[in-house]
């Protein structure tokens, strides 16, 4: 198995530590909103709404503009830093209006990180372990997802810490992610430009037909809040709803590195494929289960979709664009992907309010059916 370069070992070790702040917080929020703040449902969905929907507008501009100065590690150290220094001020929020403000400037700095970063990933690595480089990028980041949370079930059971101060001790695995990026990620050295183009970058027919097919296929990708409300209703006690999360990040953790590594054996396009389909049959199972150890199964193949997608579609991202437009190539992937989540939750949390739970997991499964045809029809592996 061919080694990965410092640059790639050293951004997964951020985004462990960067996730595992992130994560000492973000499953708390919603109870610190109520308990503390006294601010309702509505309030975080209006939180959130704003959050990610500025997340997916500036991963796209932040791509654009770093294949325009040719530089990355600057982005991703201005995004890293608004999130590692404004997260942890959660713990002094007073109101509602402060916690969105907080979350607003978070997102703004994963909006403007995330694209270069996601470059600076396929300029540090050769095309034939792009794959396991993307898978462990992944892993890393999932394993801060499941340490950020015991860390905070640790603190709060074994130490009755509060929720404030345990917000404020989100700065110290953040800081560490922003040492580590600065002085263990290396810009690669960009070309001189003579004159500036500012076209849109990576638009062949066959890099659309991708988004295309990524835009189906996130237009029936509910949020997992809903599979969540599913465990709760098929009988799991909310206790254990935690437990199932981390469940799902340790399965995802297992699964990304294989994932990407097969991707580089057998192309991109077939294991993109064969997630899908898993996926499409995860949604028909969760539409027909009815028993505790059903959820728990399913959430074991949800986290064996996500280690055999997340890591590749990037990598595939990163084939099918030129050097020069990966910045580009990866704001556009994020902004079809962020903005077709938001529709897609709304649809089928109608469609599940209106028909039933089983009507929406079938929409998710057939949207998932004709985002893999189109895949396998309309687009090609990188030449």
């Amino acid at each position: 198995m061919k080694k990965l370069s410092k640059n790639v070992v050293s951004l997964g070790i951020v985004s462990l530590f960067n996730d595992a702040a992130s994560e000492i917080i973000y499953p708390l929020l919603p109870a610190f909103l109520s308990s503390v703040l006294g601010a309702g449902a509505f309030v975080l969905g209006v939180i959130e709404g704003i959050a990610e929907t500025t997340a997916s507008i500036l991963k796209f501009f932040s791509g654009y503009i770093s294949d325009r100065i040719r530089k990355k590690k600057g982005l991703v150290v201005a995004g890293y830093s608004l999130a590692v220094f404004g997260r942890p001020l959660t713990g002094i929020a007073t109101s509602w209006i402060h916690v969105l403000l907080i979350r607003f400037f978070d997102r703004v700095g994963k909006g403007i990180r995330t694209s270069p970063r996601d470059a600076l990933i396929a300029d540090s690595t050769s095309p034939e372990v792009r794959g396991f480089a993307y898978g462990f990028h992944r892993a890393m980041d999932h394993l801060g997802a499941v340490l950020g949370p015991l860390f905070a079930v640790w603190m709060i059971l074994g130490f009755g810490m509060d929720l404030r101060h345990l917000f404020l001790l989100a700065f110290i695995p953040g800081i560490l992610a922003l040492l580590i990026l600065i002085f263990f990620v290396e810009e690669k050295a960009g070309e001189s430009i003579k004159k500036t183009s500012w076209r849109l970058g990576p638009v062949s027919m066959n890099f659309r037909l991708y988004l295309l097919s990524l835009i189906l296929f996130t237009l029936g990708n509910s949020s997992d809040a809903f599979l969540l409300l599913k465990a709760q209703n098929t009988g799991i006690k909310i206790a254990f709803l935690p437990l199932i999360w981390v469940f799902l990040h340790l399965v995802k953790v297992l699964t990304s590195v294989p994932g990407g590594l097969l991707s580089d054996r057998i192309g991109r396009r077939r294991v993109i494929i064969a997630g899908w389909m898993v996926y499409a049959l995860i949604y028909l199972g969760f539409g027909l289960s009815n028993k505790n150890w059903h959820i728990w199964a399913l959430f074991a193949l949800y986290g064996i979709y996500f280690g055999l997608t997340e890591g590749v579609e990037k990598a595939f991202v990163a084939d099918l664009a030129k050097e020069e437009e990966r910045g580009t190539a990866f704001g556009l992937y994020h902004l079809a992907v962020g903005l077709s989540a938001l529709p897609g939750s709304a649809i089928f949390g109608f469609i599940w309010q209106r028909f039933g739970e089983l009507h929406a997991f079938l929409f998710g499964a057939v949207l998932a059916f004709l985002a893999s045809f189109t895949l396998f029809a309309f687009v090609k592996e990188a030449v």
